[in-house]
């Protein structure tokens, strides 16, 4: 579902495959975490991994719609100075995601026998071991991948963006557009 979501939004199977790169990146963290801490894969688990997923594919969703903006609104031609702009301009709003995800978990990942931590815990395992997965992984695969298969998607839009239709009710001529 989130696959033709975000075909739907970038016209692109490269594009959305290459942000739905990441989600892998989190689960095997998760998988990593639940092994470490000793738990089972149970109901509350793949909550966490419903709640990573989403995670993950926004921050990839934020480095190529960065990457988006950078060519077609700023003009930069596509390569690696494109990407590394990119990606160090949007580093800090997906590592301060990160931080503050796993600073609001941390009172859950501590003290699992608690009462009421039952289901939570392995909430906050699964969560917490993705994020960091995902957030180290996902800083050189998204900017690999996009330098690697990215150009033509990236054209494609570049030239879309190029035809601007024209509303009904307006006459445009070389020299000047009327409305009537």
């Amino acid at each position: 579902m989130i696959f033709a979501i975000l075909y739907s939004r970038y016209k692109s199977a490269v594009l959305a495959l290459i942000i739905m790169g990441s989600v892998p990146l989190a689960l095997i963290g998760s998988v990593v975490a639940l092994w470490i801490a000793g738990l089972p894969l149970s109901v509350a688990s793949m909550v966490g991994f419903v709640t990573l997923t989403g995670i993950a594919t926004r921050n990839g969703i934020l480095k190529i719609s960065h990457y988006i903006n950078l060519a077609l609104h700023e003009g930069m031609s596509f390569g690696p100075d494109l990407v590394i702009r990119g990606t160090l301009e949007r580093l800090t709003p997906v590592l301060m995601t990160a931080l503050s995800a796993c600073v609001a978990l941390f009172p859950l990942l501590i003290d699992a026998s608690s009462p009421g931590k039952e289901i939570l815990h392995p909430v906050a395992v699964t969560i917490f071991g993705g994020l960091i997965s995902a957030t180290i992984l996902d800083a050189v695969l998204t900017p690999v991948l996009f330098l690697k298969f990215g150009r033509k998607p990236l054209e494609r839009l570049r030239a879309s963006a190029l035809v601007v239709p024209i509303p009904a009710g307006v006459v445009a001529s070389p020299s000047t557009v009327t409305t009537y």
